[in-house]
């Protein structure tokens, strides 16, 4: 298969810069796999599409605000996302990268910390070293650190780094360790989650720290040619055991977001039952590779040529999600990580 066989057109007014208000408000396309019929309702009508006995499984990875915005010795403006880190150091992606240079101490957050650039990787990618001004390195970055947002989310001047890092976040956030949002979990609320529970919607936590495997773009021509970057996973036996339970009971798994989905089929069994563990896990899912545990997924409007939508296609079939794709676009529905979520049942 080829990459641009995944490809749409999206007219730049859809993509979602800001999230609306409340959470669960946010559109949802509904897609029946089986007789290709979609319905329009809001993320809050969940309960209605979901049956008692059903089993959600979230992603409860938690975002590390691990943006910083600075500026270079000549005054330039810099912008540093680190993407792992050991003590002080570690790997990160900083831009323009074309103007910097090994040995460069770049002042981040007003020069609350030092970035060290050590040595180029390639592709923007440096091993670097930060200083704080005061205190330890990583209570700095917690303290003035932004939240991770894509590039193609504009704030035009107008950025709100405390309502970003609140809103770019899950309310079920628990283990730190993301440096990308799982998108399709902001949609919930206590509420929603409430009424889901009290319908008798059964729910269970997966950790799956986001990372380049999820956002990382094909480098390639040719689909099964790419090689997923290993993101760090963890499910836990009591999720082993209620995906176990839901199978015995004859319910649905409904996998919240591309990140639950991935870390559910790494796991898989041959009965759709799943084993707990933890690891890394490089699985790339695109059409033709089998799904044995989940199956409904929620899901946002994913960018085009990405392993997202190539997930998604592999799940409700190539033409049939560019066909909804091509309706959500022109029902105006917004796309990407502050975007409208698509429920495939």
């Amino acid at each position: 298969m080829l990459v641009s066989d995944f490809d749409y057109p999206l007219p730049p007014h859809l993509v979602a810069n800001r999230p609306v208000e409340p959470r669960d408000s946010a559109r949802m396309l509904v897609h029946d796999r089986r007789t290709r019929v979609n319905a329009h309702r809001v993320v809050a009508d969940l309960p209605q599409y979901l049956q008692p006995g059903d089993l959600l499984v979230l992603n409860d990875t938690r975002v590390r605000p691990w943006r910083l915005r600075g500026t270079r010795t000549t005054g330039g403006a810099v912008e540093c996302l680190l993407l792992r880190m050991q003590g002080n150091g570690g790997e990160a992606f900083v831009k323009p990268s074309k103007k910097l240079h090994r040995g460069d101490v770049l002042a981040m957050e007003a020069g609350a910390l030092d970035l060290i650039l050590r040595e180029p990787l390639g592709g923007g990618r440096w091993l670097v070293e930060l200083r704080a001004a005061e205190g330890e390195v990583g209570a700095a970055i917690e303290r003035h650190g932004r939240a991770p947002l894509p590039p193609y989310i504009e704030r035009d001047g107008r950025e709100d780094v405390t309502a970003d890092r609140e809103r770019y976040q899950t309310v079920f956030a628990r283990v730190p360790g993301a440096v990308a949002a799982p998108t399709a979990g902001m949609h919930f609320t206590p509420e929603l989650l409430a009424r889901l529970r009290a319908s008798g919607v059964e729910t269970a936590f997966v950790t799956l720290h986001v990372g380049e495997g999820t956002f990382a773009p094909l480098r390639t021509d040719v689909v099964e040619e790419h090689r997923m970057h290993a993101e760090a996973y963890e499910l836990p036996l009591a999720t082993a055991a209620s995906v176990e339970a839901a199978r015995a009971r004859g319910a649905r798994v409904v996998a919240v977001g591309t990140t639950s989905c991935r870390t559910l089929e790494s796991r898989a069994r041959d009965d759709r039952t799943v084993e707990a563990g933890r690891g890394w896990s490089d699985l790339f899912l695109y059409p033709g590779r089998p799904f044995r545990v989940v199956d409904a997924l929620l899901t946002n409007f994913h960018l085009p040529r990405s392993t997202l939508l190539m997930l998604v296609a592999a799940f409700a079939g190539r033409t049939q999600i560019l066909d909804v794709y091509r309706e959500a676009t022109a029902r105006e529905y917004r796309f990407f990580s502050f975007g409208d979520a698509m429920l495939i049942l």
